[in-house]
């Protein structure tokens, strides 16, 4: 079982890391049309030609998830790295959120290791719902047409699959910590998990009701793997991508 859900999941999505201008395009093309066509929070005046992008993406990295059987990209994440020439930099979490007394991370050192998990964006194509797809990302509105039966049981996981782009992104940076602002309900799913984020401050309003975390991967990797082995196995791509908690 351990190998189950990691094994279903690469047969149908691959991680992609978004290193060059074409692939980085991708995913802004896909921010737009999540963040500005299908939940309308952002303004599409404010961004041009069909991109999303923000002041932040320029210190960031990006991994795209792309569905195998039509090539089409399902799923983006950027992890805000650190801003080495000057640690105390902000990240977004603290310009939108209030933090409870000590949560807030401001040691310069600390601040180096340090990053915001950002922009989770999900095409409707290929949400749970299915039935809610669109044509923006070139796929029929009967998506179902794509999946077989096992692939269904896959596509709630694809939050997943981006938390796995999200820590091989703090693997690569030496990064052992990170902010994220998170749906309510995506709150919930990864904690089922073993995925320990923490509340930090209250909910706040960005881009709808918001939680704010911060993650230590030497707490929830351990968590992780003692929950749900088969969810640890996905993340880290079988140990591979630990951030040297292990």
């Amino acid at each position: 079982m351990a190998t189950d859900l990691s094994a279903a999941f690469n047969q149908y999505f691959e991680l992609l890391l978004a290193d060059d201008d074409h692939l980085r395009e991708e995913v802004f093309r896909l921010r737009y049309q999540v963040y500005v066509v299908e939940t309308g929070f952002e303004r599409p005046e404010e961004h041009p030609n069909g991109i999303e992008r923000d002041a932040f993406d320029d210190r960031s990295q990006h991994y795209l998830l792309r569905h195998r059987a039509t090539a089409a990209y399902a799923a983006t994440a950027r992890m805000i790295l650190p801003d080495r020439s000057a640690p105390l930099a902000l990240f977004p979490i603290e310009t939108h959120c209030h933090f409870d007394e000590g949560r807030a991370v401001r040691d310069p050192q600390e601040r180096g290791r340090l990053g915001e998990l950002s922009r989770f964006a999900v095409s409707k194509a290929f949400k749970k719902r299915l039935g809610e797809a669109g044509s923006a990302t070139g796929i029929s509105d009967d998506v179902e047409m794509y999946f077989e039966p096992d692939e269904r049981r896959i596509l709630p996981h694809l939050s997943l699959g981006l938390f796995a782009a999200e820590l091989r992104m703090m693997h690569t940076h030496g990064l052992t910590r990170c902010y994220a602002v998170m749906e309510p309900a995506l709150y919930r799913l990864i904690s089922r998990f073993g995925v320990s984020f923490q509340q930090i401050g209250p909910i706040v309003d960005y881009h709808g009701q918001r939680i704010p975390c911060l993650g230590d991967v030497n707490e929830f990797l351990p968590n992780i793997k003692r929950v749900a082995r088969p969810v640890w196995d996905l993340m880290t791509d079988a140990g591979r991508y630990t951030c040297g908690t292990e």
